[in-house]
């Protein structure tokens, strides 16, 4: 498995139209190129940080192509206007997958 991690600092009053973009964008990944989705992480009051998993790097690499256009656009335009800083932190291969859905019995 592939992961890559992005960081967001969403300006203020905009964490809305930041959540319904990345919302809608990670669902058309997700749906269209193949990812396993994503989870959001929120640090402190306006910065989120998410990762992103793939099945694979290749499958990372050669995603793009397959978005319907003005959706994305539209979901991407979102994110832009709502954050001041966009960036990706790191990408890299899961090693060991230790998490769980459920407490242990």
């Amino acid at each position: 498995m592939y992961v890559v991690l992005y960081s967001f600092q969403v300006k203020p009053q905009q964490e809305e139209s930041f959540l319904k973009g990345w919302k809608g964008l990670t669902a058309l990944i997700y749906k269209h190129e193949g990812s396993l989705g994503s989870r959001l992480h929120k640090e402190d009051t306006l910065e989120y940080i998410a990762y992103a998993q793939w099945p694979s790097k290749d499958q990372f690499d050669n995603s793009g192509g397959n978005l319907p256009k003005e959706q994305a656009d539209k979901f991407r335009g979102l994110m832009r206007k709502s954050c001041s800083k966009i960036e990706i932190l790191h990408k890299f291969e899961v090693v060991e997958d230790l998490l769980a859905d459920k407490l242990y019995d």
